[in-house]
């Protein structure tokens, strides 16, 4: 299957919401395992990373409410949020 940046976003989304954070180690080996390479690279650094696009599709789905740990290499929720299931 051929999946678009958006698909993997809101895979994303859906993992931020129910766990409360995203490591972004755990996230890039679901993203190459179940969406494929393409979605993955290597940045300037040596580390691997998200493609630019999913963080773009990433960032307008949580709306700015979901913050980037440089320290810890996370997401996580900058204010409370109830999930639907609540």
């Amino acid at each position: 299957m051929d999946y678009t940046p958006d698909e993997v976003a809101a895979w994303m989304f859906n993992e931020l919401r129910h766990a409360g954070v995203l490591y972004q180690e755990a996230a890039v080996e679901h993203i190459r395992k179940h969406f494929g390479e393409r979605f993955v690279y290597a940045n300037e650094k040596g580390h691997v990373s998200i493609d630019k696009d999913v963080k773009k599709a990433f960032k307008k789905l949580h709306g700015g409410k979901a913050a980037w740990d440089r320290d810890a290499f996370y997401w996580g929720w900058t204010s409370a949020i109830k999930t639907q299931d609540d």
